[in-house]
């Protein structure tokens, strides 16, 4: 199966070293990390050693990540690691253009084919935006709970939906 997804507007390809600089602009992004399960990165080698990590997971075959490309520009990161579990970031300049639906789409269709039978998403419940974006995708709330992430010195809820492959095709 290709390491490479395309579609209309996007393409998603595996991340690279080269890609610690747009990674780290996303992930020393504040808003953009604000409900993610980790603070901001405050340096760069902060960065590169979770973009080494993501390489080593897809090569060891745990992960099915990808950058996420328009333009020639590197907007976001998507994938599914732990079998199952689908989790993305956008650049803000991203937001609302329909781009995450799109390479969400494109990985959904690749999970299907895989034989992946269900994908799961764990996310804060304050993030309003990504969960309409999960539930556009098909996803339903299956279950939350109480102080899943200290994130400083704030613990913060988890709300997890699950979209079952079977049922879209």
């Amino acid at each position: 199966m290709s390491n490479v997804l395309t579609t209309p507007r996007l393409t998603l390809r595996r991340l690279t070293l080269d890609d610690v600089p747009a990674m780290h602009a996303l992930f020393a992004d504040a808003q953009v990390m604000a409900y993610w399960s980790r603070l901001p990165h405050t340096d760069i080698a902060e960065t590169q050693a979770w973009v080494a990590e993501a390489i080593a997971r897809v090569d060891a075959g745990e992960a099915d990540d990808f950058a996420v490309i328009r333009d020639g520009v590197l907007i976001g990161r998507i994938g599914i690691w732990q079998d199952n579990e689908l989790g993305l970031l956008f650049a803000r300049a991203a937001w609302g253009t329909g781009a995450a639906r799109e390479a969400g789409e494109a990985l959904i269709a690749r999970a299907r084919a895989r034989g992946v039978r269900s994908l799961m998403a764990d996310i804060d419940p304050r993030n309003i935006r990504v969960a309409r974006f999960l539930q556009k995708l098909g996803f339903r709330k299956t279950r939350e709970a109480r102080n899943t992430y200290k994130l400083g010195d704030i613990w913060t809820d988890s709300e997890y939906l699950t979209l079952d492959l079977s049922e879209r095709a």
